[in-house]
């Protein structure tokens, strides 16, 4: 049982519960079934952005412009909505995806080919995709009255007591868990961050599956765009503002190393997890957004905090289990 609690996402788990307990000694209705779906419909895409991040981060990489990325997807499908509202639903999520996985794949050649430190690229195409929304647009916004019924309508439909959003996020979930665990993209991913030196070794061409994570990741930021556009009826500009660095903190609250190679699906759903249950509660309580913020803050930090000590504690061990074999090996002589 303690060694289950030690478990990162067992205790991340936990301290959710906890949590949604302590939440709903303020706010009665805080802890219902239909409330806790609610957030983890209103958490999906960031769970979408997330396990997309985690996937670059895996490489020992980042994404910065995952949400710019959404941003200028998200305008261009509304737009194509409003102009040919006669194109099937298919067609424009299919485009979406297409869109956010080129707008990767441009972050990935950079990265691979010119060997550009991935902070740097994203950080430039961060601007720049916002910037080709609003040329896009022209600044102009577009509405719920511009776009289709059905293209509104999808995500909120309720299936089972769940929209078509949350029931999404959850197959996405499970995607990138069979993706990252059980193909070799997954393992190669899990080499290039942990041990590069060692995947070069061993085969595996590390620009390539940093190449691959990138597409990847717009890919799905590009089908995000979508859900964003169509749960909150309206495109523009800045929308997604932020969510860059919710995907990377959900990810380091989660157990994702930013030095790369280390984590799991489970631990970023709950990283999300964690951050909508705060923004879900804390307007409750009567938390002013700034106050909010800084919690957000303080819990980002903590959790590097956590992580860097965990991997000092792990690194001491490997050195004691190999001090503890040359000793057995020279007692052994």
């Amino acid at each position: 049982m303690a060694r289950l609690i030690r478990k990162r996402e067992t205790l991340l788990f936990l301290i959710i519960v906890v949590m949604i307990a302590i939440f709903s000694t303020r706010a009665a209705d805080f802890a219902t079934p239909e409330n806790l779906a609610g957030i983890f419909n209103d958490t999906s895409i960031l769970i979408i952005l997330a396990l997309a991040q985690m996937t670059v981060i895996l490489t020992k990489s980042i994404d910065l412009s995952v949400a710019a990325n959404l941003a200028f997807t998200g305008m261009a499908i509304a737009m194509m909505n409003a102009a040919y509202p006669d194109l099937p639903l298919v067609v424009l999520i299919i485009a979406a995806i297409v869109i956010g996985a080129c707008l990767g794949a441009i972050n990935g050649f950079l990265v691979w080919a010119l060997e550009i430190p991935p902070i740097v690229v994203t950080l430039g195409t961060l601007t720049i995709y916002r910037g080709m929304a609003f040329v896009l647009s022209g600044g102009a916004w577009v509405n719920a009255h511009q776009m289709t019924p059905v293209f509104l309508s999808v995500p909120r439909t309720p299936i089972l007591g769940l929209p078509v959003l949350g029931w999404v996020g959850i197959v996405i979930v499970l995607l990138m868990y069979v993706l990252l665990r059980y193909t070799q993209f997954g393992r190669s991913a899990y080499a290039t961050g942990g041990n590069p030196t060692a995947a070069v070794y061993a085969g595996i061409d590390t620009g390539w599956t940093k190449f691959l994570a990138f597409v990847l990741s717009g890919a799905l930021a590009g089908l995000a765009s979508y859900l964003w556009v169509s749960r909150y009826a309206v495109a523009y500009v800045d929308i997604a503002n932020g969510f860059e660095l919710d995907s990377v903190a959900a990810c380091v609250i989660g157990g994702i190393s930013i030095a790369g190679g280390v984590g799991s699906v489970a631990g970023t759903v709950l990283g999300a997890l964690f951050l909508g249950v705060i923004k879900n509660a804390l307007p409750v309580i009567g938390i002013s957004p700034f106050t909010q913020m800084a919690i957000s803050g303080t819990v980002i930090i903590l959790a590097v905090a956590f992580n860097a000590r965990r991997e000092r504690n792990r690194g001491r061990i490997i050195l004691r289990d190999r001090a503890a074999a040359e000793i057995r090996t020279e007692a052994a002589a």
